[in-house]
């Protein structure tokens, strides 16, 4: 029988809405407002550790005004937000004394050199906080699935399909058939009590409600909350492009070039990211060599706009969902009104059945 995400996370409402641990973006005040609102938040770490910690703690000063947690934390003595890690990136003996110190409720990992580096993670951080911690892995295949489970033996599984934006699998699938197989492989496998947690292209309470029928027990959004007051944004004509966007699979592409702009690619071969079409992308399909197109980039950082927008050259990372993001709201208020939103549109298929 497969958990009860809902019971890992107490608190938690259903649906379960999560928002991505976006690197630079999902910081602590947006983490702890996704989580005050019955949803899980998660703090997107990337280099800097010192920064890391900078953001749980503001997460954990934002918590504390909230009645449902005893000192910003839980009855476990944990901090109710999770911490997302790139173990290709990062070194584990940097990230194990945040985790100490912080004692998050979840470490989601993604984007390991090898499914085994997952195993070593999961090893060192459990013993880190006495076992409670909850160990998320996000994967974007069948098989890669399967591997994890049977390696690292993850608390949570996160299946990215591929309208993800930012970073995931370079070949991958939708979640609509993704997930149902992964689901059906990993109870064959006898993993099938792992819950599963849905990404890629989920924007708003249709897809959500998409989600469960297809097996999920929660669903995490990325581009939805790069529209909430509370995302980290490096300029607003990011922010504008992302409401500005639309007709997502077009306006969108995955691609290897994205990451090639400052320098050579630093992701495992295996992964692409997908970000919105900019003046960048048009002149590569176009033919324009890369040397002249970073030439292009790093004079367009300069600007000041920082090269960011529809026009502009610098990558903006976001999914095919975008389309459907065309408001700037509180990220409590994103994870409540969708959560509340999807209800009803569950409901509405029960009594049209």
């Amino acid at each position: 029988m497969t958990t009860s995400l809902h019971s890992l996370l107490p608190w938690t409402a259903k649906p379960l809405i999560i928002n991505g641990p976006m690197g630079g973006f999902a910081g602590g005040s947006l983490a702890a407002a996704v989580t005050s609102a019955g949803g899980m938040g998660f703090i997107g770490a990337v280099y800097d550790m010192a920064a890391l910690d900078r953001e749980l703690s503001n997460a954990a000063s934002a918590l504390s005004a909230s009645p449902t947690f005893e000192n910003s934390r839980t009855k476990e003595g944990l901090l109710p937000v999770g911490v997302g890690f790139l173990p290709f990136l990062v070194k584990l003996e940097d990230a194990l004394p945040v985790i100490a110190k912080w004692k998050p409720h979840s470490v989601w990992l993604f984007a390991a050199r090898e499914h085994a580096d997952y195993a070593t993670w999961a090893e060192r951080i459990r013993p880190t906080t006495g076992g409670k911690t909850l160990l998320w892995i996000q994967t974007g295949s069948v098989s890669a699935g399967v591997e994890v489970a049977r390696l690292a033996r993850p608390d949570v599984l996160v299946l990215q399909g591929s309208d993800a934006g930012g970073h995931g699998f370079e070949k991958g699938a939708g979640i609509i058939s993704l997930l149902p197989e992964a689901a059906d492989a990993l109870a064959d496998a006898g993993f099938g009590d792992i819950p599963l947690v849905a990404a890629g292209g989920i924007a708003d309470a249709r897809g959500v409600a998409a989600a469960l029928a297809l097996g999920a027990q929660g669903v995490v959004m990325g581009t939805r909350f790069l529209a909430s007051k509370e995302v980290m944004m490096p300029h607003p004509a990011y922010q504008e492009a992302v409401l500005e966007a639309s007709d997502g699979g077009q306006s969108t592409v995955r691609t290897k070039l994205f990451d090639t702009l400052r320098g050579p690619n630093v992701w495992p071969e295996l992964y692409d990211g997908r970000g919105v079409v900019t003046q960048t992308w048009r002149d590569h399909v176009s033919g324009m060599s890369l040397e002249e197109i970073r030439t292009l980039h790093k004079e367009a950082e300069g600007r000041e706009d920082k090269g960011y927008g529809l026009k502009g050259r610098v990558t903006m990372w976001a999914g095919t969902g975008v389309g459907l993001v065309r408001e700037v709201k509180g990220a409590g208020e994103i994870a409540t009104e969708v959560r509340e939103e999807a209800r009803r549109v569950v409901e509405g298929l029960r009594t049209g059945l």
